[in-house]
């Protein structure tokens, strides 16, 4: 599989859905990632909220410092560290929008599993840094 946005989020802000801003930073709303095993989990342009992901390794972080360049709709955001992972090898990251309400909400954004520094990796109870392309995480 190559990177992908997933198909529903295009339609989602094509028609300017709510809790769709990437550049909002509360604890509970704005952009989150995910590792994810492909060993459990296959993408599927037909998934559209965070409940359909499966084979997440390790807690889910937040994106901090989240920012959308107005020029460009380039997506960046603070480097993310997942703490003391551990479980089976890890060959993507899941991007989505989360808000207050429940995972069947928290729109999904991208899939990526080429081109992301470190990846695959497998846990050894330590941490895992998720360092983004000087570019930004999304480039328009």
């Amino acid at each position: 599989m190559a990177n992908a946005i997933y198909p529903t989020w295009k339609g989602f802000r094509g028609i300017a859905a709510a809790n769709i801003s990437l550049n909002v930073d509360t604890a509970q709303d704005g952009p989150y990632v995910s590792l994810v095993d492909l060993g459990v989990y296959t993408y599927n342009t037909a998934h559209d909220f965070a409940d359909d992901i499966t084979g997440i390794i390790g807690t889910t972080m937040r994106i901090t410092a989240p920012t959308v360049a107005a020029a460009t709709g380039n997506f960046d955001g603070a480097n993310v560290t997942f703490v003391a992972v551990s479980g089976a090898t890890v060959e993507a990251l899941v991007f989505w929008r989360q808000n207050s309400g429940a995972n069947t909400t928290w729109k999904l954004i991208a899939f990526i599993d080429t081109g992301q520094t470190g990846l695959p990796v497998t846990p050894n109870g330590g941490d895992i840094i998720a360092s983004w392309n000087a570019s930004g995480i999304l480039v328009a």
